[in-house]
């Protein structure tokens, strides 16, 4: 991780849950770490976890990712504060309990995509356009979820799978395109199992099925970010032991 200390990263959906982790692992890394969400109250509470010197490396920004400008905006401010970006960690997400026959709000179905594929293509664009600026070979990292790759039987998941499954496309499609642009940037798509978060601890009880912790997948960033330049892990599962998805 050397390489990345004082380097700018921006994590999305940084509130809780897993880019709470992803964002508090970041700054204990050297990085400087822009946590991107509507509660950014919540991203500044973040600062108790960590030393004064590595919290003074954590900013808090407010970006509905749902919203294109609201993306817009904020970039922008990161770029005129902090001169540009390295590292983008498109993390968050969303699930709407509904059936996709079922009579709910249509919208419903809309706020999934926008959040967990439109947000994440346009963020990465803006990310990217940064590295691209200043020829940096940067790092794009979306998480994904097992649910990218297959669909498991649960009921009221309606677009989430859909969702992640485009978000498995775009990962390749992305590769592709950086190899035609002759990019150093690296994609990476990581795709954990169940991990312990508000929304999965809302439906299930923890001793239904065994649970990631938001830290599992952060340490996962920091390991993929710590290849090699010449090495780039494309894809990368993580299941907790004994679980049957």
């Amino acid at each position: 991780m050397d390489r990345w200390i004082n380097k700018v990263a921006v994590v999305t959906g940084a509130s809780s849950g897993i880019g709470a982790a992803i964002v508090v692992e970041l700054a204990k890394a050297g990085m400087v770490v822009i946590g991107l969400a509507r509660r950014v109250d919540r991203v500044e509470e973040l600062k108790k976890r960590l030393s004064e010197k590595d919290a003074a490396r954590l900013y808090a920004m407010k970006c509905d990712v749902s919203k294109e400008d609201s993306i817009t905006n904020a970039f922008e401010e990161i770029i005129r504060q902090f001169s540009g970006i390295d590292v983008i960690v498109n993390n968050a997400g969303i699930v709407k309990h509904s059936l996709l026959l079922g009579d709910d709000d249509f919208q419903q179905l809309r706020d999934v995509i926008d959040t967990n594929v439109m947000g994440l293509a346009l963020c990465s664009r803006k990310a990217f356009r940064s590295m691209k600026e200043r020829d940096v070979a940067g790092h794009i990292i979306h998480i994904n979820s097992i649910a990218g790759h297959k669909v498991p039987n649960f009921p009221h998941m309606n677009m989430y799978a859909a969702s992640k499954h485009a978000v498995t496309a775009i990962t390749e499609t992305m590769r592709n395109e950086l190899i035609m642009l002759g990019s150093k940037t690296k994609v990476t798509s990581i795709s954990p199992g169940v991990v312990r978060t508000d929304i999965v601890e809302g439906l299930h009880s923890s001793d239904e099925f065994p649970m990631l912790e938001g830290e599992d997948i952060a340490k996962a960033i920091l390991y993929v970010l710590g290849t090699p330049p010449h090495v780039q892990v494309h894809e990368l599962t993580i299941k907790p032991v004994g679980e049957a998805f």
